[in-house]
Formats: structure tokens, sequence, C-alpha cells
């Protein structure tokens, strides 16, 4: 059964012998085909009809007016010639007036045969189509991208691999956002026509990503063409899944050794260490310079790998010179800086963590914790640390979306996100148990009296107690817990632990 033809799905056609619009409409829908060689071939019925002229066109300008002008009357709809790019403004002015599109073509019968496939022979489309797609999958390939860039080279149209949140990866054009919305996730193979933008798509069948699919797309593809899109995709699709397979291996592979080392580093504490700056400079991370720590935890249960994949895949928007591993429960990262940037810079990187965050977010139940500018390998660690603080912090402040910077806390709430770890708190329960074997109010009284920086009669005051009353119960601390509280360390000590276990 024939179908009706519209001019964009010639035009995305991959093999239409170098098409293009000349001049007159962008778009018209067309019956046939008729192939010419010379003009007594011209059929005196050509309503709705495309003319390939397999010859060469006149030279001169009347010439090439009356070729569009005899077509025009017999209601051809378009005209297709060699070398129509060199027609004057008079006669691509006349086409446009008599509703003619003329157009270019470089090899007329590769034309032809595309007219065929999309008219008649839609099983020799779709032959064509899984036979470059077995072709594509044939090649070796390093990654997923390089797949995909073969299988669009082929193929002659683009494709995506797509969630239902956002585009993964894409090559030979951009998914459109309005297609990409209208895809149906739910059936094996869909087909979308929004506008002009067309895409066929189908579910990857991967045992370790969930709610994927890959889509050939392309502008004004028309309904056989999507069709045999959607076969070829089908064909495609374990490769697709068989490659993410083996870069998920490979990146899991990449991420211990990279988490390891970031840990490496971090416990040097500082002691250079020439074996673990030869790696870290073979990953491409540099200690010189000046750094900017992030870090980003679950607040509930979550997939690490997950959240740093979405973490590297928006990182370039932030900064160009921008690292990322897991460690923990969940990721961190830096920007290196060659020189000092200006604060204004320093808040625009600042401003786009905080997009990273709600971007993250959306995604992920999640807190995340930024350190303040630091120099060299010495600072890159403190920022690490810093970071890793105020994510702490960030977990319990929904006041400001889950995300702290260090900069903008005080020093004693630095020191009690220390004292909330799981090392400090049972040493603090341990430490002050006496007391509260003895008597709850010893422990308020202490915390009080380290609150009101040891002074008996503030203490008093804030307790509506009589300052002998403080006196015997300090004194009788002193006793149980064996500490001069005369010795600040002693007192730093303390005071963390009555906030820690009080808290």
């Amino acid at each position: 059964m024939k179908e009706q033809l519209w001019l964009s799905a010639l035009l995305a056609h991959p093999s239409n012998g170098g098409l293009r619009i000349v001049a007159g409409p962008e778009d018209t829908e067309l019956t046939d085909v008729v192939i010419e060689a010379t003009e007594s071939e011209l059929p005196a019925d050509g309503e709705g009809l495309l003319a390939v002229l397999t010859t060469p066109p006149p030279g001169t300008p009347w010439q090439q007016d009356a070729l569009i002008r005899r077509r025009a009357d017999r209601g051809f709809r378009a005209l297709a010639v060699q070398e129509a790019d060199g027609f004057g403004t008079g006669t691509r002015a006349l086409a446009a007036r008599l509703n003619l599109t003329l157009l270019n073509v470089d090899r007329p019968m590769m034309l032809a045969k595309a007219c065929w496939h999309l008219l008649e022979a839609h099983d020799a489309l779709t032959l064509s189509y899984v036979r470059k797609v077995a072709q594509s999958i044939e090649h070796h390939v390093e990654a997923l991208p390089d797949l995909l860039r073969h299988l669009s080279s082929s193929v002659g149209h683009g494709i995506a691999l797509i969630d239902s949140e956002t585009v993964l990866l894409e090559a030979g054009g951009h998914l459109d956002p309005s297609v990409h919305t209208a895809i149906d996730f739910a059936p094996w193979l869909d087909v979308t026509r929004v506008g002009g933008g067309t895409a066929a798509s189908v579910r990857v069948d991967s045992p370790s990503r969930e709610g994927l699919r890959i889509a050939f797309f392309g502008d004004g593809l028309s309904d056989p063409q999507l069709r045999a899109l959607a076969v070829a995709a089908e064909v495609a699709m374990p490769a697709v899944a068989a490659r993410i397979l083996i870069d998920e291996v490979a990146a899991l592979s990449d991420t211990s050794v990279s988490s390891g080392l970031l840990r490496d580093f971090l416990d040097l504490s500082g002691t250079p260490d020439r074996d673990v700056e030869r790696r870290m400079l073979e990953r491409g991370w540099s200690t010189t310079g000046y750094h900017l720590a992030f870090r980003i935890i679950g607040r509930t249960r979550l997939d690490t790998l997950q959240l740093l994949r979405f973490v590297t895949r928006n990182l370039g928007t932030v900064a160009s010179h921008a690292h990322a591993t897991t460690s923990g429960r969940g990721v961190s990262g830096w920007h290196t800086f060659t020189e000092m940037p200006t604060p204004q810079q320093v808040e625009t990187h600042i401003a786009a963590l905080r997009e990273l965050h709600v971007g993250a977010r959306r995604l992920f139940n999640v807190a995340t914790g930024v350190g303040s500018m630091e120099n060299g390998p010495n600072g890159l660690a403190a920022s690490l640390s810093e970071a890793a603080d105020a994510a702490r912090i960030a977990v319990n402040r929904s006041a400001t979306g889950w995300f702290v910077r260090v900069d903008g806390l005080g020093l004693e709430q630095l020191l009690l996100a220390w004292t909330r770890n799981d090392t400090f708190v049972p040493a603090a329960e341990s430490l002050l148990a006496p007391l509260r074997e003895s008597s709850d109010e010893l422990l308020s009284t202490l915390s009080a009296y380290l609150d009101n920086e040891s002074r008996i009669a503030a203490t008093a005051t804030a307790l509506g107690l009589h300052r002998n009353t403080v006196s015997t119960r300090v004194q009788r601390v002193q006793e149980l817990l064996g500490v001069d509280m005369a010795d600040p360390e002693a007192r730093l000590a303390l005071h963390l632990a009555c906030r820690a276990v009080r808290t």
C-alpha cells in the first residue's frame, strides 16, 4: 500500500542524495515521485507529485524560469534538480510565488530510491536500518558514548539514552525536550510525534539499571520511518544493554580505586607521600593551587554510585577542573583553581554547587556541605574535612534546604558537628557516666557552669541556686570525674561532652 509522503520526511531520510530546499514551501505533502530524463517525459497531470530531474538543468535564467513554470502549471508540488543552488533570485522568487518547492539534489537516483523506500518499500527501509545497526555493533568501541556515535552515524539519525527525568547520553543531534516528555516509558516500543519532532524508542532490558530507553529521533520523520527505526532500536538494544553492563563494571572498579585513593590522601593528614601524589596526578587530581571542596551525603539510604553518576554528569557546568568520588555514604568532590579566585568568583561557584544540590534533591534525599577555599595539599585535605563537617550539620538543617557552607558557620557549630559522630558520643557518655549515676543535678550544674565560662556567680544566677551550692556541686564533679577543672583542655573536653550527651 502506497503512503502519503511529506517533504520533511524525505529531507530527514539519511540517504536522500544530498537533498536541500532552495526556495518555496518548506514542507508539503507528496503523493508520488516522477523521474525525468527529458522534457518529453513530463506527465500532463502532476498533481501532488515530486519531479526528480536526472539531467543537468538549463543554464540560462529564462530557461530555468520555464522549467519551474511548466511543473507548477501541471500541479507538481516540488522539483529536485542538480545545481539548483545556482539558480538566480528571480527564479527562486518565481518558485515561491507559484508555491512550488525548488530542491537541490546532488545524486538524483539516490533520492529516487529514498522516495521508493518511504512510499512503497517499507520492509526494504526497515532492512536497510537493521543492516546499518548490525554493521555498527560489529565495530570495537571503548564505551557507551562511542557505541551511540557509531549507531547514529550509520543509521543517519540522532540516538539518545534516556530515563524519565533526563537525556543521559545522545549522539547525532539533540532530543527535543518536548519529545522526551511525551515519550511513554510503559510499553516496550513507543513512537512519539510532537509538532515536527519525532522519536522511536524501546525499553532497555538492563539488569544493572532500570527505567532506561534508547530512542532514535529526528525532525519530520514519517510513520514508515518511525516504524522502521523502532525495529532498528530493538535490534540495537541488546548491544546497548551489554555495553551499559560492561561500563558499569568498569565504573565500579574505577570508583573503588578513586575512593581508596582519596582515603589514602586524607589518612596522610598532610604528610607528603610520593606514591599517593603520583597516583593522584595520574587521575588528574592536582593538589597544587586553590581548592573548594564539597560533600553530598544521604539523609536516608541511597545508591552512592547513582549519586556519583549524577554529580559527575553535572559537575562540568560548575567548574572545568572538578573531581568527585564516592566516600562512605556519600560523594566527596572539589574544584581546583590555579590562581586564587575573587570573592565574586567563589560566590558564583557556591551558587552553582547549590544548584547541583537542588538537582540532586529531586532524585535523592541528600544534604550538602561546602568547605572553605584553601591552598595546597594541606588545604585540600582541610577543605574536604570542613565540607564533611558542614554536610553533617546540613542533615538537620531543613531551614537552609539541607545545604550548608562552612564559611557561614561559627566555631561552636563545627565543634558540635564533630561531637555528634559515632566515635565521640559513646566516649562522652562514658566520661560523664559517674555524674548520671550519682545525680542528674550534677550534670546540669556542670553544663551550666561551663556555659557560663566557669563563673560560680553567673551559674548560680542561671540555675536559681546559692553560690555555695554551685561550688559544692562543682567540687563533687571534680571528685567523681577525677579531672582538674582549672585545666583549659579538660574544661573544653567536658564542655563538648556535655553538649553531645545533652543534645
